[in-house]
């Protein structure tokens, strides 16, 4: 069976990215960073970075090859979380020196893409009762960081 791995372009700062997201997400771990020691298209020998690490259960690959195309919402790393604390962590963590955007999502200090959610969300928005669904969509729709009791108060009809 082949293996997939993604593989993020840093122009720079590769090294402290895969720090930081390492620190972020238990389970998870630098597996090996080196210098290239050969010229490439991408830079003269010792110029060129590449990483082998893992974030939780997925397996990613980086290189620090100077600017090439920049990190768009194309690609994007969710990440679902079990309770509120832990999306008010990773939230705080990952908007410090980023942007954040609506629905959970938010742009890190390195410009990747996140999108920081509540475990239940997907069960909350496939609900049978489409008028339940349809209320945890619009309540979802007005949120930035996502409220895990916001969105079941709109699962259960409650106004906020």
């Amino acid at each position: 069976m082949p293996k997939v791995t993604q593989h993020l372009w840093f122009a720079t700062e590769m090294d402290a990215a895969v720090r930081f997201y390492t620190s972020l997400i238990p389970g998870s771990a630098l597996e090996w960073a080196t210098s290239l020691q050969a010229d490439s298209p991408s830079g003269p020998a010792g110029s060129v970075r590449i990483a082998a690490f893992t974030i939780g259960d997925q397996r990613y690959r980086a290189i620090e090859a100077g600017p090439l195309d920049p990190f768009n919402h194309s690609f994007s790393i969710v990440v679902e979380c079990d309770d509120q604390a832990e999306i008010d962590r990773l939230w705080e963590a990952l908007k410090e020196g980023g942007t954040v955007e609506q629905c959970g999502w938010l742009r890190d200090r390195w410009g990747l893409c996140w999108q920081i959610i509540p475990s239940r969300l997907g069960a909350l928005m496939n609900d049978p009762d489409p008028a339940k669904a349809r209320r945890v969509a619009e309540a979802m729709l007005k949120m930035v960081k996502f409220d895990i009791a916001g969105l079941e108060a709109a699962a259960r009809g409650e106004l906020p």
